[in-house]
């Protein structure tokens, strides 16, 4: 029996502030059967916004939104959804409160836990926040699939610290700003008994009106379970 595949994309989606219409286009293109967001409605009436998005892309709400502050985890009917979790970073005063989503799913015989965050834009903030997922991520048993925008690249300390143990990509192009992209700062990192047969930033006319982020998709193979 072939591996179980798994299309992951990992999408800083700028608050909704931007091309909404090409921001779906360009999910809806890329067939993500899991789709980690970052700045997802977090706020007021933040499940009606999490429940149209997922319905623009035809999608389904799997865990996320204001109880891990802005982290969303979107997944296709393909995917079987059994446990989620959320974790919030301790706040720094003055400073933006950020957490986690976890969701523990199946697909075809493959068994896998996604989890997706948005680490501080404060150099001296992040590192705590990456020390303290990583710690749950480690918690995790099985296959794990990693997403966030670090808000730094590969060689900062978060970075380090989320990659240890993992397997990403090591030449993938700059994420941010969409417009002109210079710095790598959304990555998806994989266990690994996880194969990344595909590891692409997406860059495109559209991409680059739908967000100040570019879209990170990876294709991997699962372990059979």
């Amino acid at each position: 029996m072939p591996a179980p595949r798994l299309r992951v994309v990992s999408y800083n989606i700028h608050g909704l502030k931007d091309d909404r219409a090409a921001l779906i286009g360009v999910i809806r293109e890329l067939e993500p059967d899991v789709l980690v967001v970052q700045e997802a409605p977090r706020r007021f009436r933040w499940r009606h916004k999490s429940a149209a998005l997922a319905d623009d892309l035809g999608l389904v709400v799997a865990a996320g939104g204001l109880p891990s502050l802005g982290n969303l985890l979107l997944v296709s009917l393909r995917v079987a959804v059994h446990d989620t979790w959320c974790m919030r970073y301790p706040l720094t005063p003055g400073r933006h409160l950020r957490g986690a989503a976890f969701a523990r799913g199946s697909v075809r015989g493959g068994t896998f836990t996604v989890s997706g965050s948005h680490l501080a834009t404060d150099p001296t903030e992040r590192p705590a926040q990456a020390a303290l997922w990583k710690q749950e991520l480690n918690r995790v048993e099985g296959p794990v699939i990693a997403a966030a925008d670090l808000n730094e690249g590969p060689g900062g300390g978060a970075w380090r610290t989320v990659e240890d143990g993992l397997v990403s990509s090591a030449d993938a192009p700059p994420t941010f700003p969409a417009t002109l992209p210079n710095r790598r700062l959304d990555g998806i990192f994989v266990s690994p008994g996880v194969t990344i047969d595909r590891y692409e930033v997406v860059e495109s006319e559209q991409a680059r009106r739908a967000s100040d982020h570019l879209p990170v998709v990876v294709d991997v193979l699962l372990p059979s379970a």
